[in-house]
């Protein structure tokens, strides 16, 4: 969904814009961990958060192009447990990305279309990369997923 956006196919609508949620949620989660995470993180933080305000911006002029509305962002979203400190919070960061990558996998399953299976499959491999480098970061094994978005 790259430079000038056009229409997707009708029967991965529903998908995009699953997968445009997720992208809302992850930009929710990475503000609102900001809180707890040091300075040095802003790196990681400021690299993630334009990765997902990139994506989601495409996301939605793309189903705009389609004819379809762009769900809004929620205005809170759900957590896999409290944001307290450090570790919660990269368990949180974890959690969005590992949820981007189910939604747009759900994307590629769902289509045919050569230029949204490509915008999928990026947004899919750069959400498993980031995760993997947070689950690193927080020590979280398995660092890494083998099939990425498998539910």
């Amino acid at each position: 969904m790259s430079g000038q956006p056009k229409p997707l196919p009708a029967d991965s609508v529903e998908a995009v814009q699953r997968a445009l949620g997720a992208e809302h949620a992850a930009l929710w989660v990475y503000s609102l961990v900001s809180a707890f995470l040091p300075p040095s993180f802003d790196a990681p933080l400021r690299e993630g958060t334009t990765a997902h305000r990139a994506r989601r911006d495409a996301t939605e002029r793309a189903l705009a192009a389609s004819g379809a509305t762009p769900r809004p962002a929620e205005p809170g979203y759900r957590l896999p447990q409290p944001v307290t400190d450090q570790a919660t919070a990269i368990t949180s960061v974890v959690a969005a990305e590992t949820d981007a990558t189910v939604a747009w996998r759900a994307v590629l399953e769902r289509t045919d279309d050569a230029e949204l299976r490509r915008a999928a499959l990026e947004a899919l491999t750069n959400a498993a990369v980031r995760g993997t480098r947070w689950r690193k970061t927080g020590r979280i094994a398995p660092t890494f997923t083998a099939f990425p978005g498998k539910p």
